[in-house]
């Protein structure tokens, strides 16, 4: 096996943590009953495939939302709901992610849309004062603003070329098997965190 270069790495459940479970609840206090059926860690109804790849703006998903659900709510109760799955970023994970940068190219690949983006980026400044979230890496990618979301092959070869990696040295690290079946097909090294563990069980 060639020596490893390159780490890219998932944002939530693996540098953030998130509950899927939260999100679900939050909506179930708006009126919405079957969140589930719209989206989870494993699957994304095509409107949140629309968000996730910038196909809709923020706007246009409030408003095919409300029509999708039959909810009357506003913006801001959306919004607020949505973003309840993003709870925090433990300081030892930042601490880990920080001791990478003179070791490896580092890089982060997330499925996430702008109405999360602008939250959770919001968190790690007021968490971790200073240095700006996205400078912990060569470059952050985001498939809002990639237009192409994980498990899809066509997004890890635009991040390849993009990004100019050598697959054969590159590892992903990611909590969905999906998204790490989805770097394997491009020859990546993929390493899924399963049953409780994190970045720091991973001696890396």
């Amino acid at each position: 096996m060639e020596k490893i270069e390159t780490i890219i790495l998932d944002l939530g459940g693996v540098l953030l943590n998130i509950s899927f479970e939260a999100t679900e609840k939050a909506f179930e206090s708006i009126g919405l009953t079957n969140f589930h059926q719209y989206f989870s860690q494993y699957k994304a109804s095509p409107l949140f495939e629309q968000l996730e790849t910038g196909v809709v703006s923020e706007q246009e998903f409030f408003t095919y939302f409300r029509k999708e659900t039959g909810l009357d709510v506003d913006d801001e109760m959306i919004t607020t709901a949505w973003n309840a799955m993003l709870l925090d970023f433990p300081p030892e994970r930042i601490e880990w992610l920080r001791g990478l940068e003179n070791r490896y190219r580092v890089f982060l690949f997330s499925n996430t849309n702008s109405i999360h983006h602008e939250a959770f980026q919001l968190k790690f400044s007021a968490e971790f004062p200073g240095k700006p979230f996205d400078l912990h890496f060569e470059k952050a990618y985001y498939s809002h603003l990639l237009g192409k979301r994980k498990p899809y092959v066509d997004a890890f070869e635009a991040l390849i070329k993009d990004a100019n990696i050598n697959p054969a040295t590159a590892i992903f690290i990611d909590d969905t098997k999906t998204n790490i079946e989805g770097a394997q097909q491009v020859g990546m090294k993929g390493i899924f965190l399963t049953n409780g563990e994190t970045v720091l069980d991973l001696g890396i």
